[in-house]
């Protein structure tokens, strides 16, 4: 795993968070092992998930009648649309990303106990839930995707359970290839 570019995705608005504490030791873990490791903090950079105007810096050529893949174009051969374009460069640069072989991994916490997402849990299956995105996002763009990480309820566990990240140690394992996902190859359709 050294050497390897990793870039985590982080999205969660307190630093106090048990997410902030899982990236943290994820980060710390994976350093340690001699990867370069870029976090990009979503709610740092006040990311917004929607696709506007607010994407260009400067002027639109046609604001009255804006079309958006048009105005980013030309933005982007000018050179004006840098944050956008700077998270294209993390994500192309990344040998694993924490979301040849690029590989995927969801790492996340769960308001609820594990029991309460399984197959009769009030929740659902989890697997059920993760379906459409790690196999028909992540698999169908060409990510290996890694059996996710899920933090079972941490809002019910210790002060002192939380500091610890509840085995974040096991992410660079995963990360690196290992408890991969079974999906079908394309090739087999």
């Amino acid at each position: 795993m050294a050497d390897k570019k990793v870039l985590i995705v982080y999205a969660h608005q307190s630093t106090g968070s048990f997410n902030a504490a899982a990236k943290d030791m994820a980060e710390t873990v994976l350093t340690t092992q001699g990867c370069k490791v870029e976090v990009s903090d979503l709610y740092a950079m006040k990311f917004k998930a929607s696709a506007t105007a607010a994407d260009i810096t400067g002027d639109v050529k046609d604001a009255e009648h804006f079309q958006y893949g048009e105005e980013t174009m030309l933005a982007w051969k000018e050179g004006r649309l840098s944050a956008i374009t700077e998270e294209h460069r993390k994500l192309s640069e990344a040998e694993v990303v924490i979301f040849q072989d690029k590989k995927a991994m969801l790492s996340f916490t769960t308001g609820s106990h594990e029991s309460m997402f399984s197959a009769n849990g009030i929740n659902g299956d989890m697997n059920v839930t993760l379906w459409p995105l790690q196999n028909g996002i992540l698999h169908y763009c060409g990510f290996q995707v890694l059996a996710p990480q899920i933090f079972w309820a941490p809002p019910h566990i210790t002060s002192e359970a939380r500091k610890h990240a509840g085995g974040m140690a096991h992410t660079a394992a995963r990360a690196s290839g290992r408890n991969a996902t079974y999906l079908h190859p394309f090739g087999q359709l």
